[in-house]
């Protein structure tokens, strides 16, 4: 796969640009927690970003298929970097939580959308390869690495230099990254031509497996939200608050190495079969999170959760290019991305009350409801995720008619 033709050209600056995603909610969590002395305040400002950041970037992807990804993320990586040093210098000042909120909503809802624009262009330059599978489960080890690297940085930054650290260097590296990544045109997924002739098709979210998706990516948000600000809270409980990181990168560890794992394999059963059973073993290592009174334990099951969560996400991924048609996959990824998100920022902003109101490690509880929930409705709508010909996005022809699948 990696010797595939042009495909360092956006790999190596698809990993830079992504990078800073991994620091953005941990940073704004240790931030406004240390000018607050909130865990509530900072979770809830963290999950003001999240909510923007998933009700905007289904809106991006479908820009992006529409006008091509440069077009988006220019002016997408310009807007974060200045609301994030505007919600960096608002944190400083001890700024009120309204006026807090109003930058961490543009900061959020300008994150750049480079996950999802990679895997469009591995689908452009492999098409109908059966190297698709391989790359799906590369691109998540990718983003697993982030997330091993990401919160390392992040703590080390705002608890050895300075707490506003982490999100300046998030803001820098997005808008260096971004624009480098931008400038890779010749790998970008065509844009459908302007004419009369042009077909525009329908949201990626009517498709039914997609919105099952969604659901069970909401529940994968909730993990890493809860994980994040219960992580924080334990850490400093026991005195040990630079263990943040390093317990956060166990986790993200274990998600990466079960990604190497599922990427070499060859699967025999169906996605939607592994799937489900990935899932399942996800909630069992979630529920048992909040029983964790020690450093070590909570090390282990952290390293057990991370490695349910990479198979899940590589099926899912690999389930929308069966669902989807190609001139609609980016705003699909953006759409399970935008899902993660949003259960990230519920899942902070739940946890944070939590560990405010309750005990210390409270907050891990909210991996295990959003899992369990998210695991019935998988189970319930699996029969959805078939990835026949019902399951494919409606278009609406405009001008001349052209041959379409239909529901």
């Amino acid at each position: 796969m990696l010797r595939t033709r042009g495909a360092w050209t956006f790999l190596l600056p698809g990993f830079a640009a992504r990078q800073p995603f991994a620091m953005l909610t941990l940073s704004i969590v240790l931030l406004v927690q240390h000018t607050t002395g909130s865990y509530g305040a900072a979770g809830a400002t963290a999950a003001a970003t999240g909510v923007s950041m998933a009700l905007f970037a289904p809106y991006s992807g479908r820009l992006a298929d529409r006008h091509g990804q440069r077009a988006v993320l220019v002016p997408g990586v310009l807007v974060h970097a200045l609301a994030g040093l505007t919600l960096t210098a608002l944190a400083l000042a001890h700024a009120p939580l309204w006026a807090l909120f109003a930058a961490a909503v543009p900061t959020g809802a300008s994150v750049p959308q480079v996950g999802p624009m990679v895997r469009a262009r591995w689908g452009v330059t492999l098409k109908d390869s059966p190297l698709m599978s391989t790359a799906a489960a590369f691109e998540s080890v990718t983003d697993e690495l982030t997330f091993v690297v990401g919160p390392l940085l992040a703590t080390a930054l705002c608890t050895a230099v300075a707490p506003a650290a982490g999100l300046l260097t998030e803001a820098t590296l997005t808008l260096a990254g971004g624009l480098l990544f931008a400038a890779q045109k010749h790998t970008q997924p065509p844009v459908a031509a302007e004419g009369p002739a042009r077909v525009e098709h329908a949201s990626a979210l009517r498709v039914p497996g997609v919105r099952v998706l969604v659901v069970t990516f909401l529940g994968i948000g909730s993990v890493f939200g809860g994980m994040q600000v219960s992580l924080a809270a334990f850490t400093e409980s026991i005195g040990e608050p630079g263990l943040n990181g390093v317990l956060y990168g166990v986790f993200a560890a274990g998600n990466m190495l079960s990604g190497v794992v599922c990427g070499a394999v060859a699967w025999k059963a169906a996605p939607q079969r592994r799937l489900v059973l990935g899932y399942a073993a996800l909630a069992l290592t979630a529920s048992a999170l909040w029983t964790a009174h020690s450093a070590a334990v909570l090390a282990a099951l952290g390293l057990l959760v991370g490695m349910c969560i990479a198979p899940a996400l590589i099926t899912g991924y690999t389930l929308v290019e069966g669902l989807v048609q190609a001139g609609a996959r980016t705003e699909a990824f953006t759409w399970l991305t935008g899902a993660v998100a949003l259960g990230q920022a519920a899942a902070v902003t739940v946890a944070g009350q939590l560990e405010d109101r309750l005990w210390g490690g409270a907050g891990f509880l909210v991996p295990l409801a959003g899992t369990v929930l998210a695991l019935t409705t998988l189970v319930a709508l699996r029969s959805r995720l078939d990835a026949g010909p019902r399951a494919r996005t409606v278009a609406r022809g405009v001008g001349h008619r052209a041959p379409v699948s239909v529901d």
